[in-house]
């Protein structure tokens, strides 16, 4: 038998990530890599934001992350993301998780010091950059036009 694993995604311009969360000793692994060794250290601020947060709650789980597309600012923010809603419980639909490591009311107390300290980090960021026109070398810009 297989256990149902519950996943909570996050996205930033074109990143897309996806957090899975277990019971285990404090263990983040950001495409199967260790959260600790991202490079620039900028981006492991990022990601790390929402686990320094927690406090304590971080060392009972394990949160294993996958995310691609964009660039490593942009993976970094949609990582935090994914990561907040992995620790809230936060899905889709707004439903409760069946199996989720904390209780209903550590959950509640994580969503209140999380949102407290930047309410993005659950609900995201949904500016996209704007495309391109015609007549000119970006979405707004245009050639210079002259009359004499």
């Amino acid at each position: 038998m297989t256990n149902k694993v519950e996943l909570y995604p996050g996205q930033r311009k074109s990143s897309r990530a996806v957090a899975t969360i277990a019971k285990g000793s404090g263990k983040v692994r950001i495409n199967n890599t260790p959260a600790e060794l991202i490079t620039p250290d900028i981006a492991k601020e990022m990601v790390l934001t929402p686990l320094t947060l927690v406090g304590d709650y971080r060392n009972k789980v394990d949160i294993d992350v996958q995310v691609h597309g964009g660039g490593f600012m942009g993976r970094a923010f949609a990582s935090a993301v994914a990561i907040s809603r992995a620790l809230t419980g936060q899905e889709k639909g707004g439903k409760d998780p069946k199996e989720h490591p904390f209780t209903k009311s550590v959950r509640e107390e994580i969503r209140k010091k999380i949102t407290e300290y930047d309410r993005h980090l659950l609900s995201g960021d949904s500016r996209q950059t704007e495309s391109k026109k015609f007549g000119g070398p970006g979405a707004r810009r245009r050639k210079q036009k002259s009359y004499r």
